[in-house]
């Protein structure tokens, strides 16, 4: 079986990134996720690009239905409360206190759903000094030291794709599933919370044992120190990836490859906690001599040894890779509205199979004469 959540029902509240992708990786599993939304405008990152389907929404909201409802006003709070009475999830990212004002507590949701698991996902829990404190990725990153360890201190840029907000989602979506296997013994169903700042902590635990073990306070060039990797710049400007590790006959076939034997018999490379400790130098004096030759003539050399490395590619570049092609990692679908949309399959196979991820995320309101008639909404 491959439609690991068939039958089970999520209400999902969430805007933005961290609640869609946990209610995203549900809906690739098999759940129905019905997305409820604001009717002026719907999930802010919807307007990203106009027409209220940028890409950033698009990518994280697959497989789910879309309805309209203001819960503001009663009749979206009484339609809202009819969702749930015969939902199995319920998922949102609101601040404290938001529910309760809409008199969603705990209380009154457990008398009309006794077997509701809920989801909270916050910025940075439900009580403490920053509870009422906005929390987007980059705070989330900040705050959590992820940032202390990307960024360079002297020419601080942020960059690359949001980290704490997809971590705290996957970190949402696994709480639910445990909460689901609970429920399946008791039949009671229970409060999940999640909330940034612990999430982002929590998917970088090496630097706090590098601090807590031995009192080093990680920086930026740390762990890549630590396990040897490398991005090397080659004679076109192109990128070539290297993870030399700790095992001596990757740095042995390495040394070879970019025929270096003096790094052999270097002071400084001589033993990996050497070469940890002279990352910089290494980095220099290997650097020099990736930039003799092209990044297709070093992958094809590199590709005939037993070094662990890549093309540092582009996204066009990853799309027409051949080991992704085969898996089959991308899909086409098409929308009414949009036209052909392209999007990842989920990672996972389950007897093989990918799961259901066919259906291209809605456009606003996309299901709401639908799901009204079937759940006689007002």
């Amino acid at each position: 079986m491959n439609h690991a959540l068939d039958g089970i029902l999520v209400i999902e509240l969430g805007t933005v990134l961290t609640a869609p992708l946990a209610g995203m990786m549900l809906a690739d599993l098999g759940a129905r996720v019905i997305k409820v939304e604001h009717p002026n405008g719907g999930d802010p990152f919807r307007r990203h690009a106009g027409k209220l389907y940028s890409p950033h929404f698009a990518s994280y909201n697959r497989n789910k239905e879309s309805i309209q409802l203001d819960l503001q006003t009663e009749a979206g709070k009484a339609d809202l409360l009819m969702l749930l009475a015969r939902a199995d999830v319920l998922l949102e990212n609101y601040r404290p206190g938001v529910m309760a004002r809409l008199g969603l507590t705990e209380a009154a949701l457990a008398e009309i759903n006794p077997g509701l698991v809920w989801c909270s996902i916050t910025g940075f829990g439900t009580d403490g000094p920053y509870r009422d404190r906005p929390c987007y990725d980059a705070v989330a990153l900040g705050l959590s030291g992820l940032a202390s360890q990307m960024l360079d201190p002297e020419q601080p840029a942020m960059s690359g794709p949001t980290i704490s907000d997809n971590v705290t989602g996957m970190y949402a979506s696994y709480g639910i599933l445990g909460a689901l296997i609970a429920r399946q013994r008791s039949g009671q169903g229970a409060r999940v919370e999640v909330n940034m700042l612990e999430a982002s902590i929590a998917f970088s635990p090496e630097g706090f044992a590098q601090y807590t073990r031995l009192g080093t306070v990680p920086g930026p060039q740390t762990r890549v120190a630590i396990s040897q990797s490398h991005a090397f710049p080659c004679a076109d400007g192109r990128l070539v990836a290297v993870h030399l590790s700790s095992v001596e006959k990757f740095w042995q076939a390495f040394v070879a490859v970019i025929e270096r034997p003096d790094l052999l018999e270097d002071s400084r490379f001589l033993a990996p906690e050497l070469r940890t400790r002279n990352y910089g130098a290494l980095n220099a004096e290997v650097s020099r001599t990736f930039r003799t030759r092209t990044r297709e003539q070093w992958c094809e050399r590199l590709g005939a040894s037993d070094v662990p490395f890549s093309p540092v590619n582009t996204i066009p570049e990853v799309m027409d890779d051949p080991q992704v092609r085969q898996a089959g990692t991308f899909y086409e679908s098409a929308h009414p509205e949009h036209g052909p949309m392209v999007a990842i399959h989920r990672p996972v196979t389950i007897d093989g199979a990918r799961g259901p991820t066919t259906r291209p995320a809605p456009v606003l309101g996309e299901h709401d004469a639908a799901i009204r008639a079937e759940f006689g909404l007002g």
